[in-house]
């Protein structure tokens, strides 16, 4: 017997919000994230804007308050969006076989600030005076070891690092592990806090980031013809996903079902994608037949639209690849990177959330600042404004450095 996985829980930290729904009653409102640099330290810098989480207080989302000092920013966010998504879902450890709960909390990057941290340590004090947690504050993987830790979750746990496609990769994975009967639940996204010297620098010099330092609110501008680069962002997404009767057995409530997962490898360039969108399109294929429907069955696609020159372009040809003439003709899609900035790693989690509060709401967000089209993006963008229309399947896509994609396809739960 097929057995399907659900989503339960759902935690989100992001530059809009620090709660899932603070989060999503913002990008409904079309509300920005995206501000001047609050560090001091980086008012030198070509870029002075970022997506930041403000007012954020690690603690109460640790047991033990020590944990939370030795922890870097990103295993912080990681921490609570964890939290968040497992008290949403309303599981009880107590009753539930921890043998088969696993755990998938990746990031992109890891820990940059604790690196960059220790290292000056290194270089302008002594060897004595660097961390003896450097280590596992800056291992991309302790944010799943905590968080499994802090759950006693002793199910498959792993981190998959694949840049901006980390958690949809790592949720991917954790639903592929539930099918194929390796484990009942998963806490699955993602995480990422790199708005440090190093992280500003390494991105500025690669002349990837908008440097529209005097609208940081109008910076980041997913398929307009003005827009000149991404806008770095940080925070967290996190999911609980279980098996279908698992769910049913504890009388959870069911947000929607993950019915589909695609991955694809660009094997092209270190940052460029596709420029025909090659691998993309194929990321999306495979998720929508993992799912057993046709494209003309999906409503909505949260896009991995970063607005970027040419990765927005790539894009809409990948998009046009995959959904034939339904692409201009009915398809949906939208760029909530327009609001939060680009959440890197935790870049899936947060979108996947997007999408599944698109499904359960009939609400889909828009793509802010799309303010003059750029003619080589020419699909139906939902420009400036949030759009009420039911929704029934939404795909979600994130795609990495190295050319590493990944989709994500949710439905309305169906019994």
């Amino acid at each position: 017997m097929e057995r399907r996985v659900v989503i339960t829980g759902m935690g989100v930290v992001s530059p809009v919000g620090n709660d899932l729904e603070s989060f999503w009653s913002n990008l409904v409102s079309g509300k920005s994230g995206v501000d001047t640099l609050q560090n001091p330290d980086l008012a030198g810098y070509t870029c002075q804007i970022a997506g930041e989480v403000k007012d954020f207080d690690p603690a109460p989302y640790f047991s033990n308050p020590k944990d939370a000092r030795r922890a870097d920013r990103f295993a912080q966010l990681g921490m609570a969006a964890s939290v968040m998504a497992m008290e949403d879902s309303g599981v009880d450890l107590e009753k539930t076989n921890l043998d088969r709960f696993g755990c998938m909390v990746g990031s992109g990057i890891g820990g940059l600030m604790t690196l960059e941290e220790q290292h000056i340590n290194l270089l302008e004090k002594s060897p004595s005076r660097v961390s003896p947690f450097t280590i596992p504050m800056m291992i991309a993987n302790i944010s799943s070891g905590m968080v499994s830790m802090e759950y006693n979750l002793k199910g498959p746990n792993m981190c998959i690092v694949t840049a901006c496609a980390t958690s949809n990769h790592n949720i991917g994975e954790a639903w592929r592990m539930i099918k194929f009967g390796d484990a009942d639940a998963f806490i699955a996204g993602g995480s990422e806090s790199t708005i440090c010297p190093m992280g500003l620098a390494g991105f500025g010099n690669m002349k990837a980031l908008s440097t529209r330092n005097d609208e940081p609110a109008r910076a980041s501008r997913p398929f307009d013809v003005d827009r000149d680069g991404f806008v770095m962002g940080e925070g967290a997404g996190v999911v609980v996903i279980e098996e279908l009767e698992h769910a049913k057995q504890r009388g959870a409530r069911i947000y929607a079902e993950l019915t589909g997962y695609g991955v694809s490898a660009d094997a092209h360039h270190l940052t460029s994608p596709h420029p025909e969108g090659d691998g993309a399109h194929r990321c999306m294929e495979m998720a929508i037949r993992h799912a057993g429907i046709d494209p003309t069955d999906i409503d909505y696609v949260n896009a991995h639209g970063t607005s970027t020159g040419l990765g927005d372009v790539c894009e809409t040809k990948a998009i046009k690849k995959a959904f034939g003439s339904y692409a201009k003709d009915g398809l949906i899609v939208s760029s909530t990177k327009s609001m939060t900035g680009h959440l890197l790693g935790a870049a899936g989690g947060v979108e996947l959330a997007a999408c599944v509060k698109a499904i359960t709401d009939g609400m889909i967000p828009p793509t802010i600042n799309l303010e003059n089209q750029d003619p080589n993006c020419d699909l139906d963008y939902v420009p400036l404004e949030a759009r009420e229309t039911r929704v029934d399947s939404a795909l979600t896509n994130s795609f990495g450095f190295g050319g590493h994609n990944a989709s994500l396809l949710v439905q309305r739960f169906e019994d």
